[in-house]
């Protein structure tokens, strides 16, 4: 294979493995396309980009991404030099075949010293980021997601949303904008139409190459194709894989799964607000983001916001310290349903709670639906004052329950098919029989004894099942494991203190230990994304959704991985029962 042939072959690689990264939005993405690989030169990898903007891209928003896929293609820490060549820009607008092509797309000109590069810090902080401005804070993985029971509906027609019939005024309308300038993720603007429409042509030759017809009209919505900045489609970051399709329905979620679906069918004429309660695990998110996606299908251009109230705190908040309280509200009241999950984390935040209060007044008065979760029920929730609590009850409030056995057996055989696990139906129901309040431990549990099976080279009986629960199902009455002694433990057991574990330091030692404290905080706790992110260093949510994804794939792959995870597990249930 020649230098160029090789140099391809590492750039797809990379850019594969950014492509499986749920950090990695379908917008950002489209910036890839446009990136050319030039030649390597010991740790430095020499790649070609069009523009400025491309560049800022890559280095800013997605260095930590790009790092870590650099990583695990060249099995070391590599540094990313760019240098603008505006001809890559010409002969993407001109050329005919798709932005996936064969490997020759990527070969470019021999490395001349003479090249104007830039070399990309491998930590970089970008004082300019702006967070507010960040719409796409990266899509959730596939934690928890349940597998197919029932369809709502199949036989729908995509139709255009009805703006009279749901009254989509907005109370803080944008008429006046000026859409010349529209905001970039690391908070700079666009200042020309040729961005735009360079990624629109790449979307519909991406489309081309796939068999589909070409152009966006024909795209169905919610396709993840590469999307030009500041779209519509902004709106909603949602999981592709928390859809009506792959919720498993049973007596303890039937109510709530009706409700869902009833308000997706009908925004703000069936339930408004629609209170969903119940414990943590237990498929409130799942349906949020199901109402999300069933509106869209219903509706073409309906806008839809989901938001948990970790992020909607640290909006609010930014939009104070920037003096931009009317973008603020722009964001958050220009939709036509407004998902918000985790309510009870706004308690005792009077601020917040205040910009929240007038933010539900102005969707509800505007025939705007609002879909709120949390842990309790309205009137259980303390920190909140009386007003707040009763317009939670001015529509339909409803519980999720802890799943019954049946329940639970389906869960796990439809997360089995999903991932191509042979399970028999025998471990299927003794992992289900042991674990009963939560569906995140209930799939990990799954995890664990297939995990273990795949490294032993041996099928997964009811004995390895046996012999992997015994020690991950927590005893009745044993002390409660808090997420300071899960952060400590990983921190010892492996030579570092608390204050290493939470740095920015990425050696490879330090950043597999991380990312087996976060996988080990979303296995054995019972918090939240983002306070796991900020937990950990500051970190953002989707790093904790790639750190767990990540030792959830190598536990099956590594025994190394396995048994540490295991001992750490063994070690913290231990200390549960001393």
């Amino acid at each position: 294979m020649s230098t160029q042939d090789a140099t391809a072959d590492q750039w797809r690689k990379v850019v594969q493995e950014l492509r499986a990264d749920p950090r990695v939005t379908p917008r950002q993405r489209g910036y890839l396309e446009l990136a050319q690989p030039q030649g390597r030169v010991g740790t430095t990898f020499l790649v070609a980009v069009p523009n400025e903007l491309t560049r800022d891209t890559l280095q800013s928003v997605l260095s930590e991404p790009l790092d870590d896929a650099l990583r695990t293609v060249f099995g070391q820490d590599m540094l990313c030099a760019f240098s603008i060549d505006a001809t890559i820009e010409t002969r993407a607008d001109d050329a005919d075949t798709s932005v996936a092509e064969s490997p020759d797309r990527y070969r470019g000109n021999e490395v001349s010293p003479a090249n104007e590069l830039q070399i990309l810090d491998p930590h970089p902080v970008s004082s300019n980021v702006d967070p507010r401005r960040r719409f796409d804070r990266g899509e959730y993985d596939d934690r928890g997601e349940y597998a197919a029971a029932e369809r709502p509906r199949e036989n729908f027609n995509h139709q255009e949303f009805d703006s009279n019939r749901y009254q989509t005024i907005a109370p803080y309308p944008l008429e006046h904008e000026d859409t010349s300038r529209q905001p970039h993720d690391n908070g700079e603007f666009l200042r020309a139409e040729a961005d735009v429409q360079r990624f629109q042509r790449a979307a519909e030759r991406l489309d081309a190459s796939q068999g589909a017809a070409s152009g966006s009209a024909m795209l169905p919505v919610g396709r993840a194709v590469p999307q030009p900045p500041s779209t519509s489609a902004e709106f909603g970051r949602l999981n592709p894989k928390y859809v009506f399709d792959s919720f498993v329905i049973g007596s303890s979620n039937r109510f709530a799964h009706a409700a869902a679906v009833a308000v997706a069918e009908a925004p703000a004429k069936a339930y408004n607000p629609l209170f969903i309660y119940g414990g943590s695990g237990l498929g409130k998110t799942h349906l949020l983001h199901a109402i999300g996606h069933y509106a869209r299908d219903l509706y073409r251009g309906i806008r839809v916001r989901y938001v948990n109230s970790e992020e909607f705190t640290n909006d609010f908040i930014n939009s104070i310290r920037d003096d931009e309280g009317t973008s603020f509200k722009a964001m958050y009241r220009n939709v036509d349903i407004l998902l918000i999950d985790d309510i009870q984390f706004l308690a005792n935040k009077d601020a917040t709670q205040e910009e929240f209060f007038h933010t539900f007044n102005a969707l509800h008065n505007h025939n705007k639906q609002v879909v709120i979760t949390s842990d309790l029920p309205p009137k259980q929730l303390s920190g909140f004052e009386d007003r707040m609590r009763s317009r939670f009850e001015w529509g339909l409030t409803t519980d999720i329950q802890p799943p019954e056995l049946e329940t639970r057996i389906a869960i796990l055989r439809k997360k089995a098919e999903a991932e191509d696990l042979s399970v028999p139906p025998e471990v299927l129901e003794a992992i289900a029989s042991r674990i009963s309040t939560n569906i995140r431990e209930l799939e990990g549990a799954l995890i664990r004894v297939t995990a273990y099976a795949s490294l032993n080279q041996q099928p997964a009986t009811l004995e390895v099942a046996e012999h992997v629960l015994k020690d991950l199902v927590t005893d009745e009455g044993a002390q409660t494991l808090t997420p300071e002694t899960i952060i400590h433990t990983t921190a010892e057991y492996f030579g570092f203190t608390v204050a290493e574990l939470n740095s920015k330091s990425r050696t490879r030692a330090l950043v597999t230990s991380r990312q087996i404290a976060m996988y080990l905080l979303r296995e054995l706790t019972e918090m939240s994304l983002p306070k796991i992110g900020e937990l950990m260093g500051g970190r953002d949510h989707t790093t904790v959704i790639h750190a767990e994804r990540k030792i959830r794939e190598l536990m099956a792959e590594r025994r190394e991985i396995y048994n540490q995870v295991t001992e750490l597990t063994n070690t913290m249930r231990q200390q549960q029962r001393d």
